[in-house]
């Protein structure tokens, strides 16, 4: 993603400089550095750039700290980028990258920890090392392609939200894990506006979160939200329903969402408040009010819309929302692209392909999927319903060899890598899809 340098992070760029460049020539810090520099092979902005278009494999090691990744335009965007701090590099990155041949390169924001960190991995043992030397911000002013951490600084939103149709807008939240940072804003929020109201798909993480989606959505439309449909029983799809409570709105899901937010929805809202602290304040564990079984249909102010559960697939009760008009879904855990589905102890992956085939019957021309930014069906199709059929099949063969858990764990995901979340989730899917299958 290519970003406008903002004036306060040019100004925080001007001032980090000047600082970690204030250094005199004399002291030890600075000496270390020349040290390194004479062992360590630098390379500039445009090495860097053809580096990862040649491998993409490439490893990329931030070593500033979290507040700097945070508050200073986020982190070089890039397949295998990782941060691990200059302080913990000797102790974390050995977990990280096994292959001691591996292409690596080091950057920070204006190459004073890269070069010693760099140096300390070649004295690990690894190979094949380089410093990138023009650091972070460097490639940010040069317009390079930048991962940030929050794309809507003023607002508790991760992004605000943007057009799809005339009447339907998506707020897309982070495809990592939630998180303070991001403020349990790592799901969509989409909405379709009309002239007898609003129905919200997805409730939020948390009140505040929700009180944060209801002013982006005034700043768009003056008419109330009416109806909030849960995709799922998710925390980040349900917890923030008493804000919507409270405005008057009417909060829509399906039966064994509504089940699990009974079961579960405390042990949720506790998970929530421990991860989110003071983000976390308002929030209160509630149900909908309206649960329906197959399909829940309104026509408001003349769209035509219909919330429908088509079959099991990532979690117990997962509910799109079409609208036929359009031929535009709204699919929630459905569907993937950005990131690498996830695969939980209640998943039914053979559910979920034979789900897909009424999922594809739709006929949607346009998919807004759960996760990630609208997109179509050829593209949820590639990094869904594909790659579920494709982990099932190693599965199968892993099984057919009397194989073990560990043999589930070398399988190949690696034409996924790119998907972000691939991590954290590439062997934990391997392990789940495994245990599931040998009891098939």
């Amino acid at each position: 993603m290519n970003r406008v340098i903002s004036p306060l992070l040019a100004a925080s760029i001007a001032f980090t400089m000047a600082s970690e460049l204030g250094a005199t020539e004399k002291n030890f810090g600075a000496k270390q550095i020349e040290k390194a520099n004479k062992v360590v092979q630098s390379i500039d902005t445009e090495t860097l750039q053809s580096m990862l278009e040649e491998n993409p494999k490439t490893w990329l090691i931030d070593v500033r700290n979290q507040v700097e990744i945070d508050t200073l335009g986020g982190t070089i965007d890039a397949t295998r980028n990782l941060e691990i701090p200059r302080g913990w590099l000797e102790f974390r990155v050995q977990d990280a990258i096994a292959d001691k041949d591996a292409a690596i390169v080091v950057y920070c924001g204006t190459n004073q920890r890269s070069p010693l960190a760099a140096a300390m991995l070649m004295e690990m043992g690894y190979t094949n090392v380089s410093n990138y030397a023009d650091g972070f911000f460097e490639w940010a002013i040069a317009g390079q392609a930048v991962d940030v951490k929050d794309r809507a600084p003023e607002s508790l939103l991760y992004s605000k939200p943007q057009q799809v149709t005339d009447n339907v807008w998506s707020a897309i939240g982070a495809t990592a894990p939630p998180s303070y940072t991001n403020s349990g804003h790592n799901n969509n929020f989409s909405f379709v506006v009309t002239s007898d109201g609003v129905l919200l798909v997805n409730a939020s993480d948390n009140y505040l979160l929700a009180s944060a989606m209801h002013d982006a959505i005034r700043e768009i439309t003056d008419q109330p939200v009416k109806y909030v449909v849960l995709e799922n029983a998710q925390g980040h799809a349900m917890l923030g329903s008493n804000y919507w409570q409270q405005q008057g709105a009417k909060i829509i899901a399906h039966q064994e969402t509504a089940d699990e937010m009974e079961a579960h929805g405390a042990a949720a809202l506790a998970r929530m408040r421990n991860g989110r602290r003071d983000k976390a304040t308002g929030t209160e564990m509630t149900q909908p009010d309206i649960v329906f079984a197959d399909e829940w249909k309104i026509d408001l102010g003349g769209e035509p819309i219909e919330a429908r559960f088509l079959g099991p697939a990532h979690s117990p009760g997962d509910t799109v929302v079409w609208l036929p008009n359009q031929k535009l879904v709204i699919a929630g855990d459905t569907a993937f692209h950005e990131r690498l589905l996830p695969v939980f102890e209640h998943t039914d992956t053979a559910g979920w392909i034979e789900t897909w085939d009424i999922f594809e019957a739709l006929g949607a021309e346009i998919v807004i999927p759960g996760h990630g930014g609208p997109t179509n069906m050829q593209e949820v199709t590639k990094y869904t319903r594909d790659y579920l059929i494709y982990m099932r099949g190693e599965v199968e063969k892993v099984l057919e060899d009397d194989g073990s858990l560990v043999d589930a764990y070398s399988i190949d995901q690696s034409k996924y890598e790119h998907l972000d979340t691939w991590r954290e989730l590439a062997l934990q899917n391997a392990s789940r899809i495994y245990q599931a299958m040998e009891f098939e």
